[in-house]
């Protein structure tokens, strides 16, 4: 067993530090010690490292949640896993016991806390992390679609609120790494059109690869217009991937229909058209993390019913981990899988 590792450590605002770190070890009884395989970098970890910062995370924190393991040693109490497993790692941990979690919903658990952000996550060759965080995945499930298990699951929190029907019309503003996978999921869920609107051409020319069946820039092209032109009316399902965009969701749903709010932007004060929502019949969503998505999402990656590997377009090594983020900024990149030295 090695004794040291790379890994990536916040250190503060706009401070990232590649560096030798002692491996972790097995230390409570319910802890399991992974050998990770490979890690997203999510927009999550970009805005960590903004200056000032869009999320905060603990400094001296190995960032990276979004990552997949084989299972190398585990605590006493540990009782589904044993060395050898291969596991998602959903890093979201709650507490159990608090009002919220309580009432089922963990998502907002009154003591939250994250691997990755606030805790040690997967951005290094080890990690430790509790076995209640661990979901075996099959040994045969390709390295590049077991790390969106994370964010698919995220997904689903949002895609299983509106429960789409087949045939059934959905535009997503944001074609990010969220906007995509929620069109990959739309679309095996039967979805008659998806329209996907961004302002960049390279996330919209990734959009048309995947599938969406129009793809629009609201800087160039009339939204609403393309909109009523593929549907005669408005969507069925709307889904805002970036944060920011309430009011154009409101304008783009068609009557009785559905928006999912899964960007998060806490600057972010529209000002929105409540008579269009009640004489429209709008129904809104709000939607965080979701509540017991991972087990759906990893059938959906065994299965092959959505591919996600497809959204990849920068596979580095952690030494290379800087450049991926850059990518990312500069938007030259939709999803960067990050592997051990």
């Amino acid at each position: 067993m090695d004794k040291a590792m790379l890994a990536a450590l916040f250190e503060g605002e706009g401070k990232l530090a590649l560096r030798e770190v002692p491996v972790p070890k097995v230390e409570k009884p319910d802890d399991v010690l992974l050998q990770v395989e490979g890690a997203g970098i999510c927009g999550t970890d970009v805005h960590i490292l903004d200056v000032p910062p869009g999320h905060p995370a603990t400094v001296g924190a190995i960032l990276g949640h979004e990552y997949v393991g084989k299972v190398m040693e585990i605590g006493d109490n540990v009782k589904g896993l044993k060395p050898g497993d291969r596991v998602a790692v959903a890093p979201n941990l709650y507490c159990g016991i608090c009002h919220y979690c309580q009432q089922g919903r963990p998502n907002q658990c009154q003591s939250f806390t994250t691997l990755g952000v606030y805790l040690n996550g997967g951005f290094a060759k080890y990690s430790v992390a509790p076995e209640r965080a661990l979901f075996k995945i099959s040994p045969d499930l390709a390295t590049d679609e077991a790390v969106f298990a994370e964010l698919l699951s995220c997904v689903l929190g949002g895609t299983e609120k509106v429960r789409l029907q087949p045939g059934e019309t959905v535009a997503i503003l944001g074609a990010g790494p969220v906007g995509l996978v929620f069109c990959l999921v739309f679309k095996a869920a039967g979805a008659g059109k998806t329209i996907i609107s961004d302002i960049a051409p390279f996330r919209l020319a990734m959009a048309k690869k995947i599938g969406a069946d129009v793809v629009v820039n609201p800087q160039r092209e009339d939204l609403i217009g393309t909109i009523k032109a593929v549907t005669g009316g408005g969507v069925d399902v709307v889904v805002d991937a970036v944060g920011t965009l309430l009011p154009e969701a409101v304008s783009l749903a068609d009557k009785g229909g559905k928006v999912v709010l899964f960007g998060m932007n806490q600057q972010a004060h529209p000002a929105v058209s409540q008579y269009d929502i009640t004489r429209n019949e709008l129904t809104i969503y709000g939607t965080f993390i979701g509540i017991n998505t991972f087990p759906r999402a990893i059938k959906m990656l065994e299965s092959g019913v959505v591919k996600p590997s497809a959204l990849i377009t920068h596979r580095l090594p952690l030494s290379r981990l800087v450049e991926g983020l850059e990518a990312l900024r500069q938007g030259l990149a939709i999803k960067v899988v990050i592997t051990p030295e």
